[in-house]
């Protein structure tokens, strides 16, 4: 039962504590009203968060924190100090100029609840069993990630209201970290010492280097994809059918369409091996990158049908790549090899967040999510590789 109980709390702390995530996001089409955003001010409203994320990782896989700090405190106070961020925008922010600094802020107080809570799950499950354990952990992001949408598309709240109840819930997850989630037996020791070299030695290794390129190729598609789809569902014609509107849409989709597939992915990678398991998805979302300007005109059970696939197939696969990773580190450090792995692959996001409007722009939406495609095409040949390395075993 205390394993039920840690996982449950583990996750429940991701949901909560990365609420704040898409929370501005989420409102975008009231900032359009009240600050005049433009397409370039949404763009950096989320890679400002995205790049603050990526410094924090760097700072905490430099530091080896993840290894050196008790991880549910590491935890708490990651999510109390994002949220205070988001509190902070909701009151007092009413330009670009002081909303993007408090976003970096954000993103980077969240390289502490991310990856941290990765290491945590790890430890809470032996090999046999650390996909499924690993997919609930991805499945709670998702969740998190997708409830700034839920609670927009809810009701009528003013945008500030809508920031407000997300950074509730981050406070929410700070408490629950604090008092109830402790690592599990299969944590690594501390680490003896400091070790940033780690962060760059892991791909000297050819294991651990290809799982990190398996997961490089995901995220080329993942944020994107996540803060893009409002924009491309708006531009399509069956935009006012959808059911509900279009923030219930993206909640239902890439929420709980994303965890559902977070649960299977997982399911899959301790049942059939992690590389088998990873390819499926990363073929199946670029499929869906490809298949989407065919689906653009179509009606709105078809095109929701699709998003709810693609919802769940392209992040089916991120919990397979930590899974592997930790598998095939030095596991003396573990949580500095995969906070190294999300501040790369976070890196990346920050590109194509930025290229995805602009060639929506030159070509219109119907066309733009053809880049992402690369990705994860890419991402199955390196696991392809990492299969042929492991001879195919989990």
């Amino acid at each position: 039962m205390n394993i039920i109980v840690q996982r449950g709390a583990i996750a429940a702390v991701q949901v909560l504590g990365l609420a704040v995530w898409f929370s501005m996001s989420a409102v975008v089409p009231s900032l359009r009203t009240d600050w005049g955003l433009t397409a370039g001010g949404a763009v950096w409203l989320t890679a400002s968060v995205q790049i603050g994320f990526v410094v924090g990782a760097v700072a905490s896989a430099t530091l080896n924190l993840a290894d050196r700090i008790p991880s549910q405190r590491l935890l708490a106070a990651g999510a109390a100090a994002a949220a205070v961020c988001t509190v902070v925008l909701a009151l007092v922010a009413d330009s670009l100029a002081v909303a993007i600094p408090l976003r970096f802020m954000t993103g980077m107080f969240l390289a502490g609840v991310y990856p941290t809570g990765m290491k945590l799950m790890v430890s809470w499950s032996g090999s046999s069993g650390r996909g499924r354990t690993m997919g609930i952990l991805i499945a709670a992001l998702t969740l998190g990630s997708a409830l700034p949408h839920l609670i927009a598309g809810v009701g009528s709240l003013r945008w500030r209201d809508v920031l407000l109840a997300a950074a509730a819930a981050g406070f929410a997850g700070s408490v629950i970290a604090l008092l109830l989630v402790r690592p599990g037996p299969y944590a690594a020791k501390s680490a003896p010492a400091r070790n940033p070299r780690y962060a760059l030695a892991m791909f000297t290794e050819r294991g651990p280097r290809l799982a990190n390129l398996g997961y490089f190729g995901h995220m080329w598609e993942l944020y994107a994809l996540w803060t893009w789809i409002p924009s491309f569902l708006l531009a399509t014609p069956a935009a006012k059918n959808l059911p509900g509107s279009v923030e219930i849409t993206v909640f239902l989709t890439m929420g709980l369409g994303g965890v559902a597939g977070c649960l299977l992915g997982g399911w899959g990678a301790d049942r059939f091996g992690r590389p088998p398991a990873a390819m499926a998805a990363l073929l199946l979302s670029g499929l869906c990158c490809l298949l989407s300007p065919f689906l653009f005109p179509s009606s709105s059970l078809l095109l929701f049908a699709f998003c709810l696939l693609w919802g769940a197939a392209v992040i089916a696969d991120s919990g397979v790549f930590s899974t592997s990773l930790s598998e095939v580190a030095d596991h003396r450090y573990i949580g500095t090899a995969l906070t190294a792995q999300t501040a790369i692959g976070f890196a990346l996001t920050v590109i194509t967040i930025q290229l995805t409007p602009l060639l929506a722009e030159a070509v219109g939406w119907r066309h733009a999510f053809l880049l992402l495609a690369p990705g994860p095409l890419a991402g199955a040949l390196a696991m392809r590789a990492f299969g042929r390395h492991s001879n195919g075993k989990p």
